[in-house]
């Protein structure tokens, strides 16, 4: 195997910003994207090493797929590595959702965003399909780690246990058994000189957080500091993705008066078409709320405020948990406790993402508009057959066959 390498800053800010452009189809794609880029093709990290920050991100409140940016970028290149990962991997969704917004707001709902998804979830199926066969083949090493898979993926399609429970669970089993989880190889990872000085970037983090949602609570006092102290608790209970907050966050949207309810399934399905965190949809509701209760400001520069709390509130907390817990994951990663516990963790969370994967397919190829959808399925068996042509011709073929089959009324 090639040896880790660690890429100059310059490269390594431009990459983040290009998957941030790409990394379309939700967390699963997200990681599956990463890890074939990160692992697969630069050799960045190594394979047990994306498991683990796998597994502890899995575990924390917020959007995963920024989280590991983060925790990627510090590894690589410490607090300033991942606070650009981090930031630039949510920055191109959070600039593209704001200037739909605008144009939702002026134009009206457009049908483009939902043709161009409809092309796209196809090949989105395809590739996190195409994930949960690669994580599993090499995450899958024991017979307990086989049942968790299969538990959660069971588990995940009945619908009967939350996410977050499934994840404890693994945690709790792969500690109290880690020979039933972790299969040491006898072989010692790689000396990597990770930062420790990650103390001072969590607290900054912190206080760029809380300190502008306390100035906005004491003079503000409007709808801007109660978005900012909404959108701070959801960031501290979204476990489990944006489909498992956004009804919570839409029943309260609507019964304060903020968005109409059809007005919040119209932002998911902007934010379903652009890349980054499926979560940024919290953006949208901060936008439309600020510009429905605009008052005496210019409803766009209101509803831009309303955008860029939510979104502020929303990430800023990943940047805390992250630089305050992974320096400590890594320097345990020989201890056996912890690595059966995020061993247990990493097989429960690949049969979610096979979970997702199922989900998602038996969505694309039946639809309950259409019955059996055989184009969704020649765009997905196209995909699985060109993998190795690269995620952005895959998503732009996809999309535009969305397109000009929307156009052609077929």
């Amino acid at each position: 195997m090639k040896k880790e390498q660690t890429p100059g800053l310059r490269a390594f800010a431009l990459f983040w910003l290009k998957l941030g452009c790409i990394s379309f189809g939700g967390p699963a794609a997200h990681i599956a994207l990463m890890h074939r880029e990160v692992v697969d093709r630069k050799k960045w990290i190594d394979d047990r090493r994306f498991s683990k920050a796998l597994g502890f991100c899995m575990l924390l409140p917020g959007p995963e797929a920024q989280q590991m940016a983060t925790y990627i970028g510090w590894m690589l290149h410490g607090a300033i590595g991942g606070a650009i990962a981090g930031a630039f991997f949510v920055l191109p969704s959070a600039i593209l959702l704001w200037g739909l917004s605008i144009a939702y707001v002026y134009l009206g709902a457009s049908p483009w965003p939902a043709a161009f998804l409809a092309g796209l979830m196809p090949v989105v199926a395809a590739l996190v399909t195409t994930a949960a066969f690669r994580i599993a083949r090499r995450s899958l090493k024991t017979p307990a780690c086989v049942f968790l898979f299969f538990a959660a993926l069971g588990l995940l399609l009945l619908g009967k246990i939350p996410v977050p429970l499934l994840l404890v669970a693994a945690l709790f089993a792969g500690y109290l058994l880690p020979s039933w989880f972790f299969l040491s190889t006898g072989t010692v990872l790689p000396e990597r000189e990770f930062p420790h000085k990650t103390g001072r970037a969590a607290l900054i983090a912190l206080m760029l957080w809380l300190v502008p949602v306390a100035l906005l609570a004491i003079f503000e006092r409007g709808l801007l500091a109660q978005l900012a102290v909404f959108f701070s608790g959801t960031a501290l209970c979204t476990f489990g993705g944006a489909y498992v907050i956004l009804p919570y966050v839409a029943q309260h949207s609507v019964a304060a008066g903020w968005i109409g309810a059809p007005a919040v399934l119209d932002g998911l399905g902007l934010a379903e078409a652009t890349p980054g965190p499926l979560i940024i949809v919290l953006q949208f509701i901060g936008f439309l709320a600020a510009w429905n209760q605009s008052g005496t400001w210019p409803p766009l520069l209101i509803a831009t405020l309303g955008a860029l709390v939510a979104t502020w509130t929303t990430f800023l907390p990943s940047f805390v948990w992250i630089f305050w817990g992974a320096p400590h994951v890594e320097k345990m990663l020989e201890n056996r406790r912890l690595t059966g516990a995020l061993s247990g963790v990493t097989a429960c969370a690949t049969g979610l993402i096979a979970g997702l994967a199922l989900w998602i397919a038996w969505h694309v190829f039946l639809p309950p508009s259409r019955g059996c959808d055989a184009v969704a399925i020649v765009i997905f068996l196209g995909a699985l057959a060109a993998k190795r042509a690269g995620v952005l011709p895959l998503i732009l073929t996809g999309g535009l066959t969305g397109l000009l089959r929307h156009w052609l009324g077929f």
